[in-house]
C-alpha cells in the first residue's frame, strides 16, 4: 500500500507530510456504510501496519456529518434475510473494523461534525482522539432498530470513555448525545465550532505526526493490551516499553536538543 497512490473505491483518500486522510463520502445519505464500504475500511486500517510513511490518520465525513451508520437498504434490509452464519461472518467483520482501528499503530483522529450514529459512533468511539462541534450527534442506536447495545465492542469500550453509567443510558435508550454534553463527559477531547473542525483536526494531526511517533504507536499499544492486565503486570509492561523507548534515536535527539537549548525535531526512529 503505497499512502501517495492508494485510490480506495468506498471512501476518499487524502495523503500529506506523514498525516493520511480518510473521507466517508455519501453526503447525500450522510456517509452511511456498506457491506463493501466495512470491507475496504477494514483493510486500509490493517494494512496501515505496513505503513510507516503514515504516522496519524484523521478519520472523518463529507457534506457536514460523520456517518450515519449502515446503509438501511443495502445492510439492514438484506440482514434480516440472512441466516445465522452469514450474520456471524458479517457481525465478526464488523467488530474488526473497530480492531483494525485500535491495532494501527498510527494515532487515529475522529474529527465529528453532524451525525455520527450507530457505526459512525462507534467508529468515532475506537479511535484514539475525537473532536466534535456543537453540531455533533452521537447516538449507539442499535435499540431503535430492535438491537442489542452490544455492538462491535460499545459495552467493553465506551464504559471506559465516559463511564459505565454514561455508557449504560446511551446504549439502553439510544438517545442522542449532543455536542456540549459530549464534550463534557470526556467522550470528545476538544469541541470546536464547525468551520474550525477541519484546520483544528489537521493542526493536532500535525503537531503529532512531528513528534515521537514511534513513542506514540509504543502508548497506543500499552493503552490497548494493559486493559486486561493487572496493575503490577502493566507496571512491568509499561517498563519493559519505555527500555525500548530508551533506545531510540528520538530520545537521543531529545536529551541533545534539551542540553543545547534548542527545539527537538523528531523523526520517528
Amino acid at each position: 500500500m503505497n499512502p501517495s497512490t492508494f485510490t480506495p473505491d468506498h471512501f476518499k483518500w487524502a495523503y500529506a507530510d506523514k498525516v493520511a486522510t480518510v473521507t466517508l463520502n455519501r453526503p447525500e445519505k450522510k456517509n452511511p456504510l456498506t457491506f463493501e464500504s466495512y470491507a475496504e475500511l477494514r483493510d486500509t486500517f490493517r494494512g496501515l501496519v505496513y505503513v510507516d510513511e503514515v504516522k496519524v490518520v484523521i478519520l472523518r465525513g463529507s457534506g457536514g456529518n460523520f456517518c450515519s451508520g449502515g446503509d438501511v437498504h443495502e445492510i439492514i434490509g438484506p440482514l434480516t434475510k440472512m441466516d445465522m452464519p452469514e450474520l456471524l461472518r458479517f457481525t465478526r467483520m464488523t467488530g474488526d473494523l473497530v480492531k483494525s482501528i485500535r491495532e494501527c499503530p498510527q494515532v487515529v483522529i475522529a474529527a465529528v461534525e453532524g451525525v455520527c450514529v450507530g457505526a459512525g459512533a462507534i467508529m468515532a468511539m475506537a479511535s484514539d482522539l475525537r473532536i466534535g462541534t456543537p453540531n455533533s450527534k452521537v447516538a449507539f442506536l442499535f435499540t431503535r432498530v430492535g438491537l442489542a447495545g452490544c455492538d462491535m465492542g460499545a459495552c467493553a469500550i465506551l464504559p471506559r470513555i465516559i463511564g459505565q453509567g454514561r455508557a449504560a443510558e446511551l446504549l439502553f435508550t439510544g438517545r442522542v448525545m449532543k455536542g456540549d454534553e459530549a464534550a463534557n463527559w470526556g467522550f470528545f477531547n476538544h469541541l470546536v465550532e464547525p468551520d474550525e473542525l477541519g484546520n483544528h483536526a489537521n493542526e493536532l494531526a500535525r503537531s503529532l505526526a512531528d513528534g515521537p511517533t514511534f513513542a506514540h504507536s509504543m502508548t497506543k499499544t500499552m493503552l490497548e493490551q494493559e486493559w486486561s492486565m493487572s496493575v503490577p503486570q502493566a507496571i512491568e509492561a509499561e517498563a519493559q516499553a519505555q527500555a525500548i523507548c530508551m533506545q531510540t534515536k528520538d530520545f537521543e535527539r531529545a536529551y541533545n536538543a534539551f542540553v543545547n537549548k534548542e527545539k527537538p525535531v523528531f523523526e520517528g526512529d
